[in-house]
């Protein structure tokens, strides 16, 4: 199995997962919480999307866009006072499309305990020119043993995702054939 399939743009050089990698932190304050009084769980997925949505930039040298979020999990509540490490990567990609992971670190500001993985996701981003409109992106070039199960593991989500897609447009499109208005 190769790490990246042969492009039609083939003129874009690919880039290496470490050339885009990068970590956000941000400690957690009062603003922060929900009514429990733990950090809120949107508040975390926004730092997920700034992190991935720059890791998305850098790779693809511009303009990328949100154009999915999956397996957004959260292991551990996130309390004020904690710093938090959000670290991305690309894991695949595509003609304009990439696949970023995204890992959710805390640690106590005040404390020199390690910090402890508190949420994942997977976000899906699509670049675009000045239009709007996609635009190619360079291969990821896989480094590391880990980097390379990733990028497989990505291309099973994919699978996936377009598999879920084509089964909910033909469960539409035969509702709309026997006449069944949503």
């Amino acid at each position: 199995m190769t790490d990246q399939a042969p492009r039609p743009e083939g003129n874009i050089p690919g880039k290496p997962t470490a050339a885009s990698r990068t970590t956000l932190s941000h400690i957690m304050t009062g603003n922060d919480t929900n009514l429990l009084g733990t950090v809120h769980g949107g508040v975390i997925m926004k730092l997920v999307d700034d992190a991935a949505g720059a890791v998305a930039g850098r790779h693809s040298g511009g303009p990328a866009v949100t154009a999915s979020m999956d397996e957004m999990v959260f292991l551990e509540p996130v309390r004020v006072g904690d710093l938090v490490h959000v670290r991305a990567q690309v894991n695949w990609t595509g003609r304009s499309s990439m696949e970023v992971g995204v890992r959710v670190m805390a640690e106590r500001w005040n404390e020199s305990t390690p910090a402890q993985q508190v949420g994942s996701a997977y976000l899906v981003f699509a670049a675009v020119d000045a239009d709007g409109k996609p635009r190619p992106v360079p291969h990821v070039i896989p480094e590391t043993g880990r980097d390379k199960r990733r990028y497989q593991e990505a291309q099973i989500r994919r699978t996936h995702r377009l598999a879920r897609r084509r089964a909910i447009k033909e469960l539409r499109e035969k509702r709309i054939a026997d006449g069944i208005e949503d």
